[in-house]
Formats: structure tokens, C-alpha cells, sequence
């Protein structure tokens, strides 16, 4: 997490953030009436193709460019409360995979994301997911708390939804991904190492959002009755707010 805050010091982080911003709000925008699938909360996101990739190439900075362009998204027909969720959510799902990455052993290929073998494609599928779980269980709650949406209707269309977008965006990420390191612009390129800074505790770390995340969506959406959701989900809100800090 610290990464994401020293960040805000370095001004090509600033600038790929803006990027990262503009680009996934302004896809968002063009096809917010697409597809609806909730309307007024979300639809089909051809734009999900993006936050992954903008995660593992440009790291805090893809973070908060997810966040804010989801918000800019939000601003051309869905802003509301629950955009303070989608917030967070959407940081999530640009902050999971590039603290996981190289970090779920033994599945971890221990190289860089460039996606030129099978075992590389594994852990970015699985970390797809893991995002897309960790941004569904945060945003979900925070909508069934507002009284919007049920927790076991949003939050399998937005793993879904996050997922298969993320996955296709991985044919984006091995086209780009060797132009983006030659350009030296890849985030551990553009920070200084003391800004990067050290994880407080990656097992416990990476433990606690993968059942943060995939846990809570799980048990949220198939196995709580309804009246257990919003206390019992909290608690694995809460597992991804310590894991960040932890990573």
C-alpha cells in the first residue's frame, strides 16, 4: 500500500494515472447504455478489459486510474452513493493483481507479466478473478447497505462481469506489455525503490484478500441467508482493507 500513497510525489505516476483515468472513464461513458444489466447500476463493461492491465503495467497508478475513471463513468449516468463503493471497488481491481502477482506460490511463474507461457496465463486468469472477487464483495456490500441492490444479485454479475473482461484484456496486456517496458515506463521502473517500499506481511497479506474477496463472494451470494449478509460480509470487508495495508 505505501506505493499507492508515495505515488501522489512522483509525477509520471500522476500523469500515467490521469491516462489510466481518462481511458477507462471515457470507455465506460461511450457504452454506460450499452447493455444494461441493472439499470441505473451497472452494465455489460466492454472497459473491463482495462483495470488489469492498467494494475500490472502501471500498478498505484493503474489503481487510481481505474478509480477515478470509474467515477468519471459514473458521472455520465450512474453517480449516486454507491459511487463511493465503486470507488474503492474499482481501486481494488486495479490494486489486486499487481500486489499478487509473482506472490501466489507455488502457481506464481516468478516472472515478469508479459504472458509468453501457459503457467504466466494461469496465475493472470486466477488473479483476474481474485480482483474481480475482491471488487464485487466490496461494492456489493456497500449497495445492499444503501438498500439499492441485494448483495446475491450484484455481486455475481460484477465477478462475471470483471472476470471475462479481464481475461480478454489479457490479449491486450501480451500485445503492449513489451513496447510499455521499452519504454520504461512499467511502475517499478517509474518509482524509486524507497517509495515501493517493503509488504508489511505478504502471506498473511495475500491470505486475507483471497478470502476477503473470493470468500465473502462466495459465502455472501450462495450461502448466507439474507438477513445474515450485511454484518457477516463486513467482516471480509474488512479482511481486504488490512490486506491492502499489509501489501
Amino acid at each position: 500500500m505505501k506505493a499507492a500513497i508515495t505515488m501522489w510525489r512522483n509525477t509520471r505516476m500522476i500523469m500515467l494515472t490521469a491516462l489510466c483515468a481518462a481511458i477507462y472513464g471515457a470507455s465506460l461513458a461511450v457504452f454506460k447504455t450499452a447493455i444494461p444489466l441493472i439499470p441505473g447500476i451497472t452494465e455489460v463493461r466492454v472497459a473491463n478489459i482495462f483495470p488489469t492491465v492498467f494494475g500490472l503495467l502501471f500498478g498505484p497508478a493503474g489503481a487510481w486510474g481505474t478509480a477515478f475513471g470509474n467515477l468519471i463513468g459514473d458521472i455520465f449516468g450512474t453517480l449516486g452513493p454507491g459511487s463511493f463503493f465503486g470507488f474503492f471497488g474499482n481501486f481494488l481491481l486495479g490494486f489486486v493483481p499487481y500486489v499478487l502477482w509473482g506472490r501466489l506460490r507455488p502457481l506464481s511463474s516468478g516472472d515478469e507479466p508479459a504472458l509468453r507461457t501457459v503457467q504466466q496465463w494461469i496465475e493472470y486468469i486466477v488473479i483476474a478473478v481474485l480482483s474481480s472477487a475482491a471488487c464485487a464483495t466490496l461494492i456489493s456490500w456497500g449497495v445492499d447497505l444503501l438498500g439499492f441492490v441485494p448483495f446475491k444479485v450484484l455481486s455475481n454479475i460484477i465477478t462475471i462481469n470483471d472476470s471475462v473482461g479481464s481475461w480478454i484484456g489479457g490479449i491486450l496486456l501480451l500485445l503492449v506489455f513489451g513496447r510499455v517496458k521499452a519504454m520504461g515506463l512499467l511502475w517499478q521502473d517509474v518509482m524509486e525503490p524507497a517509495d515501493i517500499g517493503r509488504p508489511v506481511n505478504v502471506p498473511v497479506g495475500v491470505v486475507l484478500m483471497i478470502v476477503g474477496g473470493v470468500g465473502g463472494w462466495l459465502l455472501g451470494a450462495f450461502l448466507l441467508p439474507g438477513t445474515l449478509i450485511l454484518p457477516v460480509i463486513a467482516l471480509f470487508v474488512l479482511a481486504l482493507v488490512v490486506a491492502a495495508f499489509l501489501l
